[in-house]
This record gives C-alpha cells, structure tokens and sequence, in this order.
C-alpha cells in the first residue's frame, strides 16, 4: 500500500526526526520484509549503530547503502524536505532555490542533490512506448540555428518521441543523440519504443530502415501543406521543453548534464495529471533506493559547476 504524506505539514509532523526517515526507507526498500543481499536470507539484529546484520552470515548493511544517500554527511530529514521541495514544485527547482529554502550554506551541495534526485528520476526497467507514437529531433542550446542532420556548433540534438493518446499527449522520453543519422536515430528508438510499435515520422532519411527494425513506419511528410504541422506532439514537447529550461534554469544547462535535466523533464511530464503531490514525492524516494550511489566527484569531473 502507498503511504505518502499529503502536504507539507504532514510531512514536517511525520519526519520530524531520523529514526522516523530511516524507518519509512525500511518499509520502501524492503516492502516483504528484510532480505540479506548476500544470502537472501530474512531474519536479523538491529544493532545500536543503526545497521541491520543478518542472522544467516553476519552481513551488515544500512538502509541508505547502496543508494543516493549512502555516506551523506547531513540529516536525512533534510533530504526528505529537498525531495518534497523538488516534487512540489510544479515547473521544477533550481540549486539556488533549493539552497535558499533549506538553508544550506554551499551551492555546491544544493547543485549535487538536484543532480542526484534527476538520476532517481529515471526507474530502473522503465516500460517502452508503445500503440502509436510521433518521433522528431530537435536542437537545444547555442545561439545560432542549426542545419538539420548536420548538427550545429554550441547545440545538442535531442531525440523526442511523444505517445499519441487522442487528441493528448501520453508519456514521453527524451534522449541526447550525436546527430540524426540514421544510426543514432534507430539507437534511441530501439531504447525507448516497443517493437510493433506505430511510429510516425516527417520522412527524414535517419528513418528509412525502422521498418526493417520491426516498427509500424507512417510517414506524414506525403501528404503534407506547406505551414502544417506534422508532429505537432513532438513539437508541442520541445517548445515546452525550452521554455522550461529557459524560465526554471535561465538556459544555463551544459551539454554534459543536460540528459539528466531531459530526464527532470520527463519525469514531471509524464505525471503532470497526478493528483497527489505526495506521491510524486513517495515515488522518488522509492526510485532513488533503486540506483547506484552517485559520488560528488563524478558529478562534477571535468566540469565547472553551473551557475
């Protein structure tokens, strides 16, 4: 059963403190109960150190290892309210909001959350697209226009592929490509669209073979007028897109991290309808103790932190 807090109050009364935010991990990440990683099995000490050692080989684990907030040097209450914070927030959270609202003193660590949660964003085995779907790319970033299938300098292509659901836009997903070859192009489909799935394109070249790869090809560019819209989905996304990479982080998105805001993006989109935003907030949490640890280091390897 989902147990979320509804609003912030909830939230504040809930997780006052850390044995209340470890105890909530517990349920989330062992939802039947505990089970050793190492030999699966399920009874265990609770020692004063807060870590859990199996009965069965003496493993010892805590409920943040392996996770994003394995080795974390602040209160995971602190956590908890950046993550409400991020779900809350209907056009999304910038670093400098978020170090404004939980009164952190470095940019740096507000920047690395934000950057953490966004790898949390993406579930694990998430299910492909399927019925019917448009697929269309278009550049982000740079100053000046780029020319189709050539890529332009200062910009990243963006593959968009958008489920047509009526006269709705379904989910979506988003993926940074190196050019619209056809190569590139078939490489992202084949990632985020089930075979046999409809897919509808504007008769760009990168797309001939995706027949040949066991996809249902309509090509909408026949019949066309000129001033039509072929893909009016796709191209309704990459306007919504920019316009939120523009307002929420003033552009100011580096080709390097810029899947992971794609995928800030696809996360708030696909659930844009829900109701709660405290399920938003639950199904975070859940998916951020499915992934790998992410080290400050890799996050800002090679790279300037963005301002």
């Amino acid at each position: 059963m989902e147990d979320y807090p509804t609003t912030i109050l909830e939230l504040e009364d809930r997780f006052s403190f850390e044995k209340d935010c470890r105890e909530y991990l517990f349920k989330l990440r062992w939802p039947e109960g505990f089970r050793c990683s190492r030999c699966s099995h399920e009874q265990y000490w609770q020692r004063t150190n807060g870590l859990f050692e199996c009965k069965g080989c003496g493993f010892q684990v805590s409920v943040t290892a392996g996770t994003i907030f394995q080795d974390t040097k602040k209160p995971l209450r602190l956590w908890f309210r950046a993550v409400w914070h991020v779900t809350s927030q209907k056009y999304g959270a910038n670093a400098l909001g978020l170090q404004r609202v939980l009164g952190l003193g470095s940019y740096r660590t507000a920047w690395s959350w934000l950057h953490k949660l966004r790898r949390a964003m993406v579930r694990p085995g998430r299910d492909k697209l399927s019925g019917i779907v448009q697929v269309d790319e278009s550049m982000f970033g740079g100053k000046r226009p780029g020319k189709r299938g050539r890529g332009a300098s200062g910009k990243a292509l963006v593959c968009i592929v958008a489920q047509v659901d009526g006269q709705r836009i379904g989910r979506i997903r988003l993926q940074v490509i190196p050019d619209a070859s056809a190569e590139s192009l078939e490489a992202a489909i084949m990632n985020t669209i089930e075979p046999g799935t409809v897919v509808q394109t504007d008769g760009w070249r990168g797309y001939n073979q995706l027949q040949k790869k066991g996809y249902a090809h309509e090509i909408v560019r026949s019949d066309y007028v000129i001033g039509d819209d072929l893909l009016p989905f796709c191209h309704r996304v990459a306007s919504l897109l920019k316009r939120w990479l523009t307002g929420t982080h003033q552009g100011s998105v580096s080709h390097k991290h810029l899947g992971y805001y794609l995928d800030e993006f696809t996360f708030r989109f696909n659930r844009r309808t829900s109701r709660s935003r405290g399920k938003l907030f639950y199904r975070l949490i859940q998916q951020a103790l499915m992934i790998d640890p992410v080290t400050n280091k890799s996050l800002v390897k090679k790279q300037e932190v963005e301002k």
